[in-house]
């Protein structure tokens, strides 16, 4: 497909803002909806746990890609089934109605749950664990997968791995912040496989499988091909501030202390996603495989974490989030 008509939800989000920027760049003409409206870049104001008006501007779209969630393990339960399933059902329906070519649906590679133990691909079956997330992202899957099945919307669903780089909060700006405040103790004495992607890798998989028509109907995880041990990346971050570590203890002592502290912060009023389910997610083992992805759609991630590491101090530099006294080590 040539350049067309794209809609992103959740738009003035991290990765949503990143889609935008690159299909923006590649000619198309870009909408969307986020909670606050910026008519300089074709953004409506709309909440998708709610059908409203911006579903109306969904319509006459080639592309539509599904970003908006609430991602979190502290979340109230029907909260968040009402932004990421409701809300999926609700994006769907107007896509439907708009004839939209393609729904490009973001789930999370957190439908596989903490257990994996060997290399898992999309032929894994999913495995609900009572983990707020990862159920909700394994029921909008459902929801996903049921409106292509009836015929109502082409759909792709996407499970990105770790997604990390400039504008991260989740997997860059928050680990600086902890990790400067000694906050951090990553359970299994750091063994856990983290499966890292870096953001433009994932944009540049969305701009082929939105357009891909084996794509359709397809599940894909999508990840930077290499999982590594979670104290290898978080050690990346340690560099950058000049501190040792990443400090490390056995997982019932990290989901302890992870517990304490999350509560503690959170009676604060200080936002916090130190849960068991966290440290229980990073003391997984096993990597994901993105065959699927190669094979199907030629796409290959070519951002390694050496250079994505390396992009991603220099963004933090120019932020502030780094002192100028702390350089990273060689």
């Amino acid at each position: 497909m040539s350049a067309g008509r794209v809609f992103v939800t959740g738009a003035g989000g991290f990765i949503g803002r990143a889609i935008a920027k690159r299909f923006r760049a590649d000619g198309w003409e870009v909408g969307g909806v986020d909670l606050a409206a910026d008519p300089q870049q074709g953004i409506v104001a709309g909440d998708v746990s709610e059908p409203g008006g911006w579903q109306s501007a969904i319509g006459d779209h080639d592309v539509v890609v599904h970003t908006a969630a609430l991602v979190s393990n502290v979340a109230p339960r029907d909260r968040a089934w009402a932004v990421n399933v409701c809300g999926t059902r609700n994006v769907l329906d107007a896509a439907a109605r708009g004839d939209v070519g393609r729904v490009v649906v973001f789930s999370s590679l957190a439908v596989y749950s903490h257990h994996r133990q060997e290399e898992v691909d999309e032929h894994r079956p999913v495995r609900p664990t009572g983990d707020v997330y990862g159920e909700m992202k394994i029921a909008t899957e459902q929801v996903a997968l049921q409106a292509h099945a009836a015929g109502e919307a082409a759909v792709t669903i996407l499970r990105p791995g770790d997604v990390y780089g400039p504008r991260s909060r989740p997997w860059t700006i928050l680990p600086v912040e902890m990790l400067r405040a000694g906050l951090v103790v990553l359970p299994a004495h750091g063994r856990g496989t983290f499966v890292p992607v870096y953001v433009d890798d994932l944009v540049d998989f969305v701009t082929v499988a939105a357009v891909s028509e084996a794509a359709a109907g397809q599940v894909f995880n999508v990840t930077g091909g290499v999982g590594v041990e979670t104290r290898e990346f978080f050690g990346h971050y340690c560099r950058m501030l000049g501190i040792g570590g990443p400090r490390t203890a056995p997982t019932p002592v990290a989901v302890a202390l992870a517990e304490a502290s999350g509560r503690l912060l959170r009676a604060l009023g200080r936002p916090s996603e130190a849960t068991a389910a966290t440290m229980r997610m990073l003391a997984g083992e096993g990597d994901v495989s993105i065959d699927k992805a190669r094979h199907v759609l030629g796409w290959e991630p070519r951002v390694d974490l050496e250079e994505g590491m390396r992009r991603t101090e220099a963004w933090l530099r120019a932020e502030g989030y780094l002192s100028q006294r702390s350089r990273r080590k060689q």
